[in-house]
């Protein structure tokens, strides 16, 4: 069986290689070999995640003569990477990336940090902000008292409640996007939603191409699912998307489905242009592989004067290729599970019916509450609060972590919650331990990668401001401190939730 699920051209790498910054000699150390170099760079671009796990790597004189290396070079650089476990070949099946088996993978995330902890540790794990209120509780009051005439029936809308699902599509309507109700299904939540179509579209064993970095817990659920993740690097920065790397995936790997985040990506906040979009729907449909796009970060533009571009299904008019998950948990409050899927209506009707086996429904008070605030304007005055929190939450961390760790590295998103930040060449899982030992919880970059890539990575979500940020820096910087000196920082241990 072959094992790798990607393919990496040798012109490619050789730019990705010449690419990367050259780092200065200590003084007294001499020049590496070029074989120690090239494996040196080979094994930096899989930690970071810009060469895939499991991308079958070009043949030792392909390599050589794009580099314009002797063949022995590559072979000794290639020997190197296998002993130390970041490559793997079979004779007749090439060379695949790898990471090493002792350093297995930290899938899982940071469970929410209990209540009774937060006077002492401050907690960087979860995306999600405080309730927007007063329209909390006028959205739970409204809907109470719209809830006796729900009452007196069965209370399952395995659909979700039929005002509900006209509410989201005349939204869609209303951004050019004609939609009718029945192409919308409420789910518990956004990973209620991809969950149903993971199932319903990708059994055991299928391919499903992710980019690289992604959501850290919905990589976790599609591995659960027994799917076969194929990442696809992102661009540096925020670039967003790779076109060629993902038509060439689209291409060579043939994924049942892919799963993106074209709006203020987590956790990187790149933002997918319209160019973009339109190019990733034409591979998609090209391939006839189902593109499953997260809008969940979608109203979270927080500078003013951000010109949105059109959703992904726009270029999908037929609603043949896309399907699209949305959410109230980061726009609204991470405490109220709803979430929604637009699609075809015979996709629809097809998740309607595998939910039946699942969790039949969608608590009702909770969509009454959020049709209450789509109905009456709540809605976007609750947003609006939202953005206002995530925007001075942003800035005051970026402040923070630009004086307390000038090494670190970063690009400023326009919206989102998050920050992806690299550290200076620290170890993003053991900066975790430290943050914890000093009072500051924060998740790894390998949590938000496939099999062990962004080591040299950290997320900071947007949940913390002022004075709160100031110290969550200097807690961070203190354990930096720790790590740089080697302070007996073990490895991270797995956990299990990232917001």
């Amino acid at each position: 069986m072959v094992q790798w699920t990607s393919t990496v051209g040798a012109a490619q790498l050789a730019r990705q290689l010449q690419g990367q910054h050259a780092r200065p000699l200590v003084p007294g150390t001499r020049k590496p070999p070029a074989y120690r170099a090239l494996a040196d760079g080979v094994r930096l671009l899989v930690l970071e995640g810009r060469v895939p796990v499991a991308a079958r790597l070009p043949a030792e004189r392909e390599l050589a003569l794009a580099l314009s290396l002797s063949r022995t070079t590559v072979a000794a650089a290639y020997e190197a990477l296998r002993a130390e476990g970041f490559l793997e070949s079979r004779r007749g099946a090439g060379s695949w990336t790898a990471v090493p088996a002792g350093n297995p993978l930290p899938a899982r995330g940071l469970e929410p940090l209990p209540p009774e902890s937060l006077g002492s540790m401050i907690d960087l794990g979860c995306a999600a902000l405080p309730a927007p209120e007063p329209w909390l509780t006028r959205a739970v009051q409204g809907a109470l008292e719209e809830l006796p005439p729900y009452a007196h029936t069965h209370g399952d809308y395995p659909a979700g409640l039929p005002a509900l699902r006209q509410m989201i599509a005349d939204r869609y309507t209303g951004c050019g996007i004609p939609t009718m109700p029945e192409q919308i299904m409420v789910t518990t939540g956004a990973m209620g939603a991809i969950d149903a179509i993971c199932h319903l579209f990708a059994g055991r064993g299928e391919r499903i191409a992710v980019e690289s970095p992604s959501y850290a817990n919905i990589l976790q659920l599609m591995r659960e699912t027994g799917a076969r993740l194929v990442p696809v690097a992102m661009e540096e920065g925020l670039g967003g998307w790779d076109m060629n790397r993902w038509r060439q995936v689209l291409r060579d790997a043939a994924p049942r489905l892919a799963y993106v985040v074209a709006d203020f990506h987590n956790p990187t906040g790149a933002l997918a242009d319209e160019q973009q979009r339109r190019a990733l729907v034409e591979a998609a449909r090209s391939a006839g592989t189902v593109l499953v796009v997260d809008e969940t970060m979608s109203e979270l533009d927080l500078d003013a004067g951000e010109d949105m571009p059109r959703k992904v299904c726009a270029f999908d008019p037929a609603g043949s290729t896309v399907l699209t998950v949305g959410s109230a948990s980061k726009a609204f409050w991470a405490g109220m599970r709803i979430g929604w899927v637009r699609a075809a209506p015979d996709v629809i009707r097809s998740l309607v019916a595998a939910r039946a086996y699942a969790d039949m429904g969608t608590p009702v008070l909770e969509q009454l509450a959020i049709n209450w605030l789509m109905r009456t304007g709540g809605w976007e005055q609750a947003v609006a609060v939202r953005r206002e929190q995530a925007r001075e939450n942003r800035d005051a961390l970026v402040r923070a972590v630009r004086r307390e760790l000038p090494a670190w590295e970063f690009e400023v998103p326009r919206g989102g919650l998050t920050l992806w930040v690299r550290t200076g060449g620290l170890s993003g899982s053991r900066l975790a331990v430290a943050g914890e030992r000093v009072g500051v919880r924060v998740p790894s970059g390998p949590r938000f990668g496939v099999d062990g890539a962004f080591e040299g990575y950290v997320r900071l979500p947007f949940t913390v401001g002022g004075a709160v940020a100031d110290e969550a820096a200097q807690r961070l910087a203190t354990a930096a401190g720790l790590v740089a000196s080697g302070a007996g920082v073990g490895a991270e241990a797995p956990r299990t939730f990232v917001a």
